[in-house]
């Protein structure tokens, strides 16, 4: 199935959600996740009481994963700049952040408060005013989304919190809901973060009634090594994304038979002691991944940019210089104590990242995502009167004649 297929099941799920607000939400989200919560809303009480009953390793972990992120994305915003294009005539690009956003959490074979903090914390740095998370809720947890999710939003400040998914999520984010009991989920202009192949139908069936960072597809490693790397540690990188999903992929690209065959024979010796080794052995069996032997690292480096992955390790000598000569990826791993287990937690960067190829035209999400570039132009009297003449010449060379007499009348037909 892809996302197109997916559009034509989830599009019911959008009309419904816009003509009946939030009995339909909840309507769907019983139906699709065999859970009814309590109330779409979660309560605030209840964001604490997950904060306080956080286990101690847990909780260190994610403010120092806070801390890290926020300190890379605080370095991301941007400053205003005025250009003087000419004597009384300058133009100054404001960012501006956007009003109201909402973050997508995704839940289902994993926990993700790490998502949490990577949506959060650009928006916050971003100066968003208003955030809303959405998450699914989950049966074992009376209704609500997980209890870790739930305590990573009360740890980064954000109180408004809804037991909701999948396409239905989108749409209540999208349209607005008036809440059962009371209150209001107003809409969103933006809507970031991944979710499962209906979230990002829904992303892509609502794009344009809001905006949105991208859409996200099954995870991706691609590992570019050579004999000098080491396959206990390849081994592992590759696994690690294998164990997100049955359609992950994970990807060698080496110029040593040698490393692709220990890197096959190592992989076989960790999953005897791995928990998810039948979905890993799934994502490593599939079409999806592979290993790929070149003649060099030159030609490596070539599949390493046609493929653009979402995660690309570099393991190999000089491995720096090799990073700064890649084109396509949406992270760079250098060197063996930079895998991409690090930038899932707590590296400081950013994990919503673009895939299936789109780090060839996409980035993945900062400050940046969460703000527009807003130009302002203030030409006074002397500064329009020496343009006029260029202005006019191009309306009429466009067909155009009432934007050069919007000039023309500025200046009495002098111009």
């Amino acid at each position: 199935m892809d996302v197109a297929d997916a559009g034509e099941r989830i599009r019911p799920i959008i009309g419904d959600v816009r003509s009946e607000g939030a009995a339909a939400v909840l309507r769907w989200t019983e139906k699709l996740d065999g859970v009814r919560p309590p109330s779409l809303r979660v309560p605030v009480e209840m964001l604490q009481q997950a904060a306080e009953e956080l286990d101690p390793d847990v909780r260190a972990a994610l403010l120092e994963s806070i801390d890290r992120a926020r300190r890379v994305h605080a370095d991301q915003r941007r400053t205003d700049t005025s250009t003087v294009v000419v004597t009384g005539g300058t133009v100054t690009e404001r960012w501006i952040p956007v009003d109201r956003v909402g973050l997508y959490v995704p839940g289902g074979r994993a926990v993700y408060p790490s998502s949490v903090i990577m949506n959060v914390v650009p928006a916050q740095a971003a100066g968003v005013a208003s955030l809303a998370v959405v998450s699914p809720p989950q049966r074992d947890f009376g209704g609500w989304p997980h209890p870790t999710i739930l305590a990573a939003c009360a740890l980064l400040g954000v109180d408004e919190v809804y037991a909701v998914g999948g396409a239905q999520a989108v749409a209540m984010l999208a349209f607005g809901v008036d809440l059962p009991g009371g209150g209001v989920c107003e809409p969103v202009d933006l809507v970031t973060g991944p979710g499962n192949i209906y979230v990002t139908a829904a992303k892509r069936a609502l794009q344009g009634v809001i905006g949105i960072d991208s859409e996200a597809g099954p995870t991706e490693v691609m590992i570019l090594a050579d004999d000098s790397a080491s396959p206990v540690h390849v081994a592992a990188d590759l696994i690690s994304q294998a164990e997100h999903d049955v359609l992950a992929a994970a990807v060698l690209v080496t110029d040593s038979p040698d490393l692709a065959e220990r890197v096959v024979a190592e992989a076989e010796r960790q999953l005897a002691t791995t928990k998810h080794v039948d979905r890993i052995r799934e994502a490593l069996a599939g079409t999806q991944s592979a290993i790929v032997l070149v003649d060099d690292l030159e030609a490596g480096l070539r599949v390493v940019d046609a493929y653009a992955a979402e995660h690309l390790e570099i393991q190999t000598r000089d491995a720096r210089e090799w990073a700064l000569r890649v084109r396509n990826a949406g992270a760079i791993f250098v060197g063996a104590f930079a895998p991409v287990s690090l930038g899932d937690y707590a590296a400081g960067s950013n994990h919503v990242l673009p895939t299936a190829g789109s780090a060839r035209h996409s980035s993945g999400l900062s400050v940046q995502s969460f703000l527009r570039g807003v130009h302002i132009i203030e030409y006074d009297e002397n500064a329009l009167r020496d343009v006029a003449p260029h202005v006019v010449a191009l309306s009429q060379a466009e067909d155009l004649p009432a934007h050069g007499e919007a000039i023309r009348t500025r200046f009495e037909d002098q111009v």
